[in-house]
């Protein structure tokens, strides 16, 4: 039975260093953050009973690139939105986008497919990957996503997400239409 519970996990010392990593950040940064352990999740229709117990709807994030896989993107959108690579490739003045592969996401984010989160940016110390937020994300109260891992997911202020977090991980963001 999945229960909701108010920071850090009891068997901390048990997570993966990725996912402490996180944890220490939302910590260092004294924000208040809720999470809710439970099975891996790989289809946004697996998020649903997570999504009610959080009281949020799970956004959608995509590790893209270009064509010449020179440029990394990851991209945070409803999960509702059908993502459509004509659409966001014209907004950024990028070549055609597509999905990028699963060693430049552990390479660059040190997250793996399933668990591509915002948290991943704050693995990305050269700033190689680029965030693209879709502008109705951020009409949101609150933002989740997972921990580095599929296994949790995490939920806090959206301007906690745009005010602190992004800035201490160094990272911004552009803003689309999709």
């Amino acid at each position: 039975m999945l229960s909701l519970q108010k920071g850090r996990p009891i068997n901390y010392d048990e997570r993966l260093d990725k996912e402490r990593r996180v944890y220490d950040l939302l910590d260092k940064l004294e924000i208040e953050y809720s999470r809710v352990d439970h099975e891996a999740l790989a289809t946004m229709e697996a998020c649903q009973e997570v999504d009610e117990l959080l009281k949020v709807n799970m956004c959608k994030s995509l590790f893209l690139c270009n064509a010449q896989k020179t440029n990394f993107y990851l991209l945070v959108m409803p999960g509702e939105k059908k993502f459509k690579t004509k659409d966001l490739s014209h907004q950024i003045g990028s070549a055609r986008l597509s999905f990028a592969a699963a060693d430049d996401m552990e390479r660059l984010l040190d997250i793996t497919p399933g668990s591509v989160s915002v948290m991943g940016l704050m693995n990305d110390l050269d700033n190689s990957v680029q965030l693209i937020i879709d502008k109705d994300i951020l009409r949101d109260e609150y933002f989740a996503c997972h921990p580095c891992i599929n296994t949790s997911s995490i939920k806090f202020m959206m301007e906690d997400l745009r005010d602190r977090i992004l800035p201490a991980i160094n990272h911004s963001a552009i803003l689309v239409e999709l």
